[in-house]
């Protein structure tokens, strides 16, 4: 018997709330550091270390001043400022969330005295109600985390000598992801719809889904030229040689569980069988194989 979408989440939920967000808060963020990478051009990365500091951001740094690409947890404002200056001593201008998940618009509150926040439609409509998802129960942002310019399809930011491109990818990771590229320095981020050398997380609950997650990859893999470097919403600096391999798993995997399931086999039993043998080493995420299978499995067309 196949589970409900409702059985789904309360499992789900209660596994990545237990297994992967539960405690991040409430963690030791003085031993967390910010790893600050040169990726090209204006643009940098900045990386939490020894500790969970939530999604990479990506900084555009130059002589229109700062723009960041997410702001991480809400305890992380005083450690983004110290990368900040060490790059660059300019006025931080604008942010851009990629999506609405607390790991990458924590500090949105914080920021937002100095800064304007540019997201698409949906992010802002996120963050201004109480969510439910596998965070368990999520409350609305304060107003000064609310972004105060939005867009539907896509905007350009003209900064640093960049026509900066910020693009919505529907219904992927979640339903409010854009990815943001910089043409001058040949630099994508990507969000989460990314997760370099790892099975991704898809929140069902918020819109997102697996197979619109590899559509939107493919679609954006075409947009970016062969030499691009790509920053990651989770894990280190790529290259397209890393996103091309990121979507050759994300069409294997998905099409692997769309046949099995096709052929009548269960949720239970495909994830007894797993995944053919040259993915599983994708599960060393906090996505592992089975749970991966079964963000596939109610990602197909009910």
């Amino acid at each position: 018997m196949k589970l409900t979408h409702t059985l789904f989440a309360f499992f789900f939920s209660a596994f990545f709330y237990s297994q992967a967000f539960a405690g991040f808060l409430d963690q030791d963020f003085s031993k967390i550091t910010l790893k600050t990478t040169h990726v090209r051009g204006n643009i940098y990365m900045l990386e939490g270390v020894g500790g969970f500091a939530g999604g990479n951001i990506g900084v555009s740094a130059g002589t229109d001043g700062v723009l960041l690409v997410d702001d991480q947890l809400s305890p992380m404002p005083e450690k983004i400022n110290a990368a900040l200056a060490s790059i660059n001593k300019g006025k931080l201008r604008f942010i851009l969330n990629t999506h609405w998940h607390g790991d990458h618009t924590g500090s949105n509150a914080h920021f937002s005295k100095q800064a304007t926040i540019i997201s698409h439609t949906n992010v802002r409509k996120r963050l201004m109600a109480e969510q439910n998802n596998f965070f368990g129960k999520s409350p609305a942002g304060p107003k000064e985390a609310w972004p105060l310019i939005t867009f539907e399809d896509a905007v350009n930011i003209h900064f640093n000598d960049e026509d900066i491109q910020f693009i919505h990818y529907a219904h992927g990771h979640t339903d409010g992801d854009a990815v943001v590229y910089f043409p001058n320095s040949n630099v994508a981020h990507l969000g989460d719809h990314f997760f370099n050398g790892i099975f991704p997380f898809v929140d069902l609950d918020t819109g997102g889904n697996a197979f619109s997650l590899t559509r939107n990859v493919g679609a954006i893999i075409k947009t970016l030229p062969d030499d691009a470097l790509v920053i990651p919403g989770h894990g280190g600096l790529s290259d397209m040689k890393g996103l091309n391999a990121y979507y050759a798993m994300l069409k294997a995997t998905t099409e692997y569980v769309k046949q099995q399931a096709a052929s009548g086999e269960t949720l239970e039993d495909i994830q007894l069988g797993g995944l053919p043998s040259e993915w599983t080493a994708w599960g060393g995420g906090f996505v592992n194989e089975a749970n991966w299978i079964k963000v596939i499995y109610f990602s197909l067309p009910k």
